[in-house]
């Protein structure tokens, strides 16, 4: 999971050796934290955060295949 999300937002940015990606598994979702650099943060949340939307919509869909839910958030 976080390998693909990592994948999918080192793609996006211009340092992507500076994308940290943790997931903390709870009893019910799992929380993705990804942290970029502050010059990156613009575009992984993108105009009027459509990417940000897209990047948490395919979590979403991640997580009903795997019966979980799972939440995706930016850190700055």
């Amino acid at each position: 999971m976080n390998e693909f999300i990592a994948y999918l937002i080192k793609n996006l940015v211009d340092k992507p050796e500076a994308v940290q990606v943790q997931v903390v598994d709870d009893s019910e979702d799992l929380l993705v934290t990804v942290q970029v650099s502050k010059e990156d943060v613009a575009k992984v949340i993108g105009r009027q955060g459509r990417i940000i939307k897209s990047l948490r919509t395919i979590a979403l869909i991640i997580g009903a295949r795997l019966g979980r839910r799972i939440r995706l958030e930016l850190l700055e």
